[in-house]
């Protein structure tokens, strides 16, 4: 299982929030790139950035931080947040990242995101399901689509995309714990799916359960700026799989 660590951007800097309210908002760091070279440096190949002042209708605010990034380390990074047209994708995969991170338009514009597909190849997407009571959530989570997260994923499957992240939102921020039981029934159904947990991860043996769950990835945050799980155990973790 890859550990991804999460970056998201506000104004630029390093921030987390608590169940995706603007209103609850840390800051944790002014400089973006040196939090991620210390990602690098620990041995971590794979970076998720979310521009979340795209997220809140201001999209490619923050290219420059993923430019800079990009510019300056090896990482394979995806890169999201309001994202809604083909110049936007093409700006991100200029400014540096390997792949974009989608959520509202797979539901919003689902012919669109196809033909993003049809131009880019369904490598370079990462969709996202934003789940809330396994109900589909969009538009940083303030919007109910009504839409099952088991259809959600047939969806994506049939489109060619075989990896997604999957947050549930009642956990991101919490650090109270990883859906498991989310997962586990998402990996029954969906057996070759490359599953991203994403939300709640709050320390270090929350990642040996859902490497043990079945997931191929996961993506931390809060954990590690708090230092409930520190980079020398995300090391040692990287060493010995």
């Amino acid at each position: 299982m890859e550990i991804i660590p999460a970056i998201d951007i506000i104004d630029g800097k390093c921030v987390r929030l608590t169940k995706g309210d603007f209103e609850m908002k840390t800051v944790y760091h002014d400089d973006p790139l040196e939090v991620a070279k210390s990602f690098e440096a620990i041995g971590i190949k794979r970076l998720h950035i979310v521009d979340l002042d795209g997220a809140n209708w201001q999209p490619l605010k923050n290219i420059k931080t993923l430019e800079i990034i990009s510019n300056n380390t090896s990482l394979t990074i995806d890169f999201g947040g309001g994202l809604k047209t083909t110049e936007n994708i093409q700006s991100v995969f200029n400014a540096g990242a390997s792949m974009v991170s989608v959520g509202s338009v797979t539901v919003k514009d689902p012919e669109l995101f196809s033909q993003w597909i049809a131009d880019f190849g369904a490598d370079k997407f990462l969709p996202g399901a934003d789940v809330l009571l396994k109900k589909i959530k969009i538009h940083g989570w303030k919007e109910d689509t009504g839409i099952d997260i088991f259809d959600f994923i047939h969806g994506i499957i049939s489109k060619g995309i075989r990896q997604i992240f999957c947050t549930d939102i009642s956990k991101d921020g919490m650090m109270q714990g990883p859906s498991l039981e989310l997962y586990q029934q998402i990996l029954s159904k969906f057996p070759s799916l490359h599953l991203i947990a994403s939300g709640g991860i709050s320390c270090f043996d929350d990642l040996l359960d859902l490497k043990e769950t079945g997931c191929s990835g996961a993506i931390v945050g809060k954990a590690i700026y708090e230092e409930k799980i520190t980079l020398q155990q995300i090391e040692d973790f990287i060493k010995n799989k």
